[in-house]
C-alpha cells in the first residue's frame, strides 16, 4: 500500500508540473526535462547503439524506459516512508532537485523553468505526506478505517493526477490545435517548381525502395523526444550576428515570397551502410541564400548557427549555403505542409550535408557566426563541424540470407552522393571480378540513383557486394568505418541461398 501510494504521489508529480508548465511554456515539462537531459548525457556509443538497433523507436523506448523507472523510484520512495520517515519525502525531494537542474539547464532557459518542477514536487510530496502516514501505536494489523480512508485518498489523488496531466494537454496549445492550423494551410504553387522526373527514373522490381518516400514511410531522426508543436501564426525567423541587418520574418511573410520546389535526398550521419536513414522528397520552400544575402554576412563569417525551438542546434558552413545549391527555408513536403514530426511549420533542407549538419527542423533562429566562436549540439559531442555525405549505395533485393532459385535473378538497389550524382555502380559475387550494373535515368546530381544488374546465378551460398562512383569520378572506398565523427563508410554486402 504504501509503495502504491509512492507511485500516485509520483503521478501528482509529473501531473501538476505538467499543468504548471502551462504558466512557463511546453519545453518546461518536467518529464521532458528530465528525458531530454538524459538524451544530452547519453554516452555517444549508447546513442548509436540505440538508434541502429530501434531506429525512428529510439524515443519510445527511452521513455518507457523513463517511466518504468520513475515508477520504481516512486515506489521505493513510498515504502522508505512508511519503513524510514522521512527519507521517502526526501527521495521525492531530490528527485525534484534533478527535475529543476534539468529545466533551467535547458537551451535558452532561465530561472522561470524551474517553476513547473516547484510546484509539482510540492504536490508530490505533500501527496506522499497525506497517504502514508505513521499508525498512532506499532501494529501489523491494517485496520478497515486505515484501509478506508487510504483507498479514498488514492483513488482522489490519483484523479488529481490524471485530471492535471489531462488539463494540461487540453488547456494549452495542444498537438490538435496546429494540426488543424496545418490542415487549413493553403500553400501557395512554387514560382520555380521541381523539373518533371525523367520517365525511366524508377524500377520496376519489388522490393526495391521507392524513388519518392512517401511522409508517412521518411526516417526520423533527431533530439526533441516530443515533437514540437508550434503554430505557424507564432512562428518566426531570426537571422542575426555578424551581418549587416538583422532579418525578422513571420511565416506569412516567407510563403508570400517566390518559392522554388526541388527533390532532394537526406541522409542522416547515423545511417549505417546498407541502412534506411535516407530518403527522397520535393521540397517547397524559399532559398535560404537569398535570405542570408538580405541580411549581408561580415565577410569574416564562415557558419551559420542555426536553432530549433527546442533548443537544438546545427552549424552549418556559411559557403554552402551561399555558393548557389538548392538549400532552402522548407515549408513543404510531397505537396504539402511539412507533418508536425519533419519540422511543421519551417525546417531547412541542404543538399549534400548530413542532416546534423544541415537540416534543422522546427527553426527559428538563424546567427551568421564562426566556427572558432561558436560550436552545436553534436559538434559538442564530437562529431565533425563539416560533414559532406559521403558516396554509398546499398542492395535492396535480394535480402540477407534470401533464398533464390538457380537461374537470372535481379539485383537492384539506390545509390546516393548528393550534390555530386552517381555516375557508376558495380556489383561483384564471392569477391570475383566487378560487373556494372544499369543506371536509371538521374533526376538530379542532388538525389539518388536506382540500380540492378541481371545475374545467373548458381547453386550454393554467395556474397554479393555493391560500390558507386560518384559524379566527380571517385569511387566509393571500401574502408569500413563507423558513423561517427563524419559518416559511416564501406560496402554494402548481402549473403544469400541459391537452390
Amino acid at each position: 500500500m504504501a509503495a502504491l501510494a509512492g507511485v500516485v504521489a509520483g503521478g501528482v508529480t509529473l501531473g501538476v508540473g505538467e499543468l504548471a508548465s502551462l504558466l512557463v511554456g511546453p519545453m518546461t515539462s518536467p518529464f521532458f526535462a528530465v528525458g531530454n537531459t538524459i538524451v544530452d548525457l547519453t554516452p555517444e556509443w549508447l546513442k548509436s547503439f540505440a538508434i541502429s538497433t530501434f531506429g525512428e523507436n529510439d524515443k519510445n523506448v527511452l521513455l518507457l524506459t523513463l517511466g518504468a523507472v520513475l515508477t520504481l523510484f516512486a515506489a521505493v520512495a513510498g515504502w522508505l516512508q512508511l519503513r524510514r520517515p522521512p527519507l521517502g519525502l526526501m527521495l521525492v525531494a531530490l528527485l525534484g532537485v534533478a527535475a529543476i537542474a534539468a529545466a533551467v539547464n535547458r537551451p535558452g532557459s532561465d530561472a522561470a523553468y524551474a517553476i513547473p518542477s516547484i510546484i509539482g514536487v510540492t504536490a508530490g510530496i505533500t501527496t506522499l505526506w497525506l497517504l502514508v502516514r505513521q499508525p498512532s501505536e506499532p501494529t501489523n494489523i491494517v485496520s478497515g478505517a486505515d484501509r478506508r480512508r487510504f483507498l479514498m485518498l488514492t483513488a482522489g489523488a490519483a484523479g488529481l493526477a490524471v485530471f492535471a496531466f489531462l488539463g494540461s494537454r487540453r488547456l494549452g496549445q495542444t498537438r490538435q490545435d496546429v494540426l488543424e492550423a496545418r490542415d487549413r494551410l493553403r500553400m501557395p504553387r512554387a514560382a520555380d517548381p521541381a523539373p518533371s522526373l525523367p520517365a525511366d527514373v524508377e524500377l520496376d522490381v519489388d522490393g526495391v525502395t521507392p524513388f519518392t518516400t512517401p511522409n508517412s514511410d521518411f526516417y526520423r531522426v533527431d533530439t526533441a523526444l516530443e515533437v514540437p508543436v508550434v503554430h505557424p501564426d507564432d512562428w518566426q525567423l531570426r537571422i542575426h550576428g555578424m551581418v549587416d541587418r538583422t532579418v525578422v520574418l513571420t511565416f506569412d511573410q516567407l510563403v508570400s515570397l517566390p518559392l522554388v520546389e526541388r527533390m532532394i535526398t537526406l541522409t542522416c550521419v547515423s545511417n549505417e551502410i546498407g541502412g534506411n536513414l535516407a530518403g527522397s522528397a520535393v521540397w517547397r520552400g524559399y532559398p535560404l541564400e537569398e535570405l542570408l544575402l538580405e541580411a549581408g554576412p561580415d565577410a569574416n563569417a564562415d557558419m551559420v548557427l542555426s536553432t530549433s525551438v527546442d533548443g537544438y542546434t546545427a552549424s552549418t558552413p556559411l559557403d554552402v549555403l551561399t555558393d548557389g545549391r538548392d538549400a532552402l527555408l522548407a515549408v513543404a513536403m510531397n505537396g504539402e505542409p511539412l507533418p508536425l514530426r519533419h519540422g511543421f511549420p519551417v525546417r531547412m533542407v541542404v543538399p549534400g550535408l548530413y542532416g546534423y549538419v544541415s537540416a534543422t527542423k522546427w527553426v527559428v533562429d538563424l546567427e551568421v557566426t564562426r566556427f572558432d566562436q561558436a560550436t552545436a549540439y553534436w559538434t559538442d559531442r564530437g562529431w565533425a563541424d563539416r560533414a559532406p555525405i559521403k558516396t554509398a549505395s546499398r542492395i535492396d533485393v535480394p535480402g540477407s540470407f534470401a533464398r533464390l532459385d538457380a537461374g537470372t535473378n535481379v539485383v537492384a538497389g539506390v545509390a546516393w552522393a548528393q550534390h555530386r550524382g552517381i555516375s557508376r555502380v558495380e556489383v561483384n559475387v564471392d569477391d570475383g571480378p566487378w560487373q556494372d550494373a544499369e543506371l536509371t535515368a538521374e533526376a538530379s546530381a542532388d538525389t539518388w540513383r536506382q540500380w540492378f544488374w541481371d545475374w545467373d546465378a548458381t547453386p550454393g551460398r554467395h556474397t554479393l557486394r555493391v560500390r558507386a562512383t560518384d559524379g566527380d569520378g571517385e569511387l566509393q572506398t571500401s574502408d569500413k568505418a563507423p558513423p561517427i565523427p563524419d559518416g559511416a563508410s564501406g560496402w554494402h554486402s548481402v549473403v544469400v541461398e541459391v537452390v
